[in-house]
């Protein structure tokens, strides 16, 4: 039986009770104040209901081949875009346009988003990323989240090491992970070293065509390339990369490529290959203008660096760039100034492939080892041009000083970061407020769902006197690279205008037809709360009635011109699916080779009416 306790009584009680655990006074235990931290950090990132987060965080979506958008500070996911792979829940891989950009690829690896930028800093208008398992290259629209355009690259296999773009996003450089004989032909593995190579592919990009393009090709050696970055303000023509298994390797890697002490960081002037190029400095090969390094010369130099490199990241205001050997337990700085007077001198100490080798001690400005870190992989900065250094073994996030190398603080996290993400981490001007580390294992963070656990994202807060974790959250599959947008530099739409010049959109139910072209069926439709119009003059305007063996065009307008109101359209057992958004129109085409009736339905709930949204396929038998 409980007991009564009076009324006074039990406010006293209270009282006492928040005495002893919010202080006025009281003892503070150890779990008070960690119960307190983590309510202070609750406030940190809640944003309440009306309003919205800072940043937007960009994530690959590894081999899932989508594109995750996280808000920042909440860091909740707000948006899958389909970008590789097929997207049932979108039709993405189903119309038209999808389908035709994702080919015969069923799926995709997602690696190093990347943003458009303008003067060195994300202008918010494009995002770019590559597809390792398949060698192409990806343009997504941030005005409506959208994939618009993929390539294929030709003569490369595996352009992992990213679509980090130069300053006014004039290119991005895809060099290739997999080193293959140009065109990918046969060739033995144990001609590899005279028959394989390393190509790198200049890409442009057409904002007003959105297409993407390979300008020309660069035929590095057969090694593997892994990160890259573009140079900012003094460095503004140059980019620089990574390699590994220099020591031309084909099996058993994990031993036979870390044999020597050094591979090499490739150092290459973009506005002087250019020039190669329109000077006519080049091979013509594989269809491709493709320079040969040991061919033609100038241009391209080698930088030796600890082996093993994994990232090299160039500092905000471009004098510098980091690289950071992953079986080796330092980071080094070297100086683009340096370089280029080793460049002017010729201050090589030799050759590889025809390619220069700068000495190390003319490049390097210093070693940089802080005490028991372990496996440093990616840099970024904050806004006072300090380091942020993921330590992938050691488990934890590294801030220094490149200027001096002097350790200023550290934070672990869980568990193995390899790349970070800092609020405009990769411009000429980050910001300092928040850097998210992308960890490959998470283990006992979140509940469990078996032996297979979600990847991690763990928020960090830059702008106290210590860094520390605020938030974290799952992310499935790991996230290999990310990059922190400010939120008001994206400036999206909320509906599409019905584009009149499109001659498979109408405008009203009243324009519905269907056109029949030989054994073309040509259906120009509406979706609207809560109908289907394919037909305005028919008996059943929402059915459509074809011929087994027809080919079917499915032309459908979404004329709901109110933000969020996305229909779907599903065709029951023919395994097709797709989404109009409001004024947009998209197309469907499939041959009706099953005879028979089929339920066609909306698939994205729009309204109270939503079950209501349907109709019928009705193929006739021969």
């Amino acid at each position: 039986m409980n007991k009564w306790i009076p009324p006074v009584a039990g406010l006293a009680a209270g009282i006492l009770a928040a005495t002893l655990v919010f202080g006025g006074g009281g003892p503070r235990t150890e779990q008070t104040a960690t119960s307190t931290a983590k309510n202070t950090n609750a406030e940190k990132v809640y944003v309440p209901f009306g309003e919205k987060d800072e940043y937007y965080l960009m994530a690959s979506g590894g081999h899932s081949g989508q594109m995750f958008v996280y808000g920042v500070p909440s860091m909740r996911k707000i948006r899958t875009i389909p970008v590789f792979s097929p997207d049932s829940a979108t039709g993405y891989g189903y119309d038209e346009h999808s389908k035709k950009m994702l080919g015969d690829f069923t799926w995709g690896d997602l690696h190093h988003p990347a943003i458009s930028e303008t003067k060195g800093e994300y202008d918010g208008k494009y995002l770019f990323a590559t597809d390792v398992a398949n060698s192409r290259a990806a343009v997504v629209n941030l005005e409506t989240f959208t994939t618009r355009d993929i390539i294929n690259v030709p003569n490369t296999s595996g352009p992992h090491c990213a679509a980090f773009v130069t300053e006014n996003t004039e290119y991005m450089f895809l060099p290739t992970r997999f080193a293959v004989p140009i065109g990918s032909e046969y060739a033995s593995l144990d001609d590899y070293s005279e028959k394989y190579r390393g190509v790198m592919s200049a890409v442009t990009f057409d904002q007003e065509k959105e297409k993407l393009n390979v300008a020309y090709q660069v035929a590095l050696p057969p090694w593997s390339y892994d990160l890259s970055d573009a140079g900012k303000g003094m460095s503004s023509d140059w980019a620089v990369m990574t390699t590994y298994n220099t020591e031309e390797a084909t099996t058993n890697l994990e031993i036979n490529a870390s044999q020597a002490d050094r591979d090499y960081i490739v150092l290459f002037n973009w506005k002087e290959l250019e020039k190669m190029i329109q000077d006519g400095k080049y091979d013509e090969v594989t269809g491709q203008k493709m320079i040969f390094p040991e061919k033609h010369k100038g241009g391209i130099y080698l930088v030796p660096v600890a082996k093993s490199p994994h990232g090299v990241d160039v500092t905000p205001d471009g004098t510098r760039f980091i690289a950071s050997g992953k079986l080796a337990p330092a980071m080094t700085v070297f100086s683009f100034e340096k370089a280029f007077e080793a460049v002017k001198k010729g201050d090589f100490e030799g050759e590889r492939n025809g390619i220069p080798v700068l000495k190390y001690e003319s490049v390097m400005e210093r070693e940089v080892n802080p005490e028991n870190a372990l496996g440093p992989l990616h840099t970024q900065f904050d806004d006072k041009g300090m380091a942020l250094t993921t330590m992938f073994i050691s488990s934890e996030i590294v801030k220094w000083d490149p200027n001096t190398g002097e350790t200023l603080d550290r934070v672990a996290v869980q568990y193995s970061p390899g790349h970070a993400a800092a609020a405009e981490g990769d411009t000429a001007s980050p910001d300092g407020k928040y850097i998210v580390a992308l960890n490959k294992l998470a283990k006992d963070t979140y509940l469990s769902v078996g032996p297979s656990h979600p990847e991690s994202m763990q928020l960090i807060d830059l702008a106290g006197k210590k860094m520390e974790v605020i938030q974290s959250a799952p992310v499935d599959p790991e996230p290999h690279y990310a990059q922190m947008i400010k939120a008001d530099k994206i400036k999206t739409i909320s509906v599409y205008d019905i584009d009149k010049k499109n001659p498979d959109a109408i405008s009203s139910n009243e324009d519905a037809r269907i056109e029949r072209k030989g054994n073309e069926v040509h259906v120009y439709g509406t979706a609207m709360r809560s109908k289907f119009t394919f037909d305005a003059k028919a008996k059943r305007p929402d059915v459509i009635e074809v011929n087994q063996g027809d080919k079917v065009y499915i032309h459908l307008t979404n004329i709901d011109l109110d933000q969020d109101i996305t229909h779907g359209f599903g065709i029951n057992k023919y395994d097709l699916n797709m989404e109009v958004q409001p004024g947009q129109t998209n197309t469907l085409v499939f041959t009706a080779d099953k005879a028979g009736t089929f339920p066609l339905y909306c698939t994205n709930f729009c309204s109270a009416l939503h079950q209501e949204m349907s109709g019928y396929l009705l193929v006739k038998p021969k």
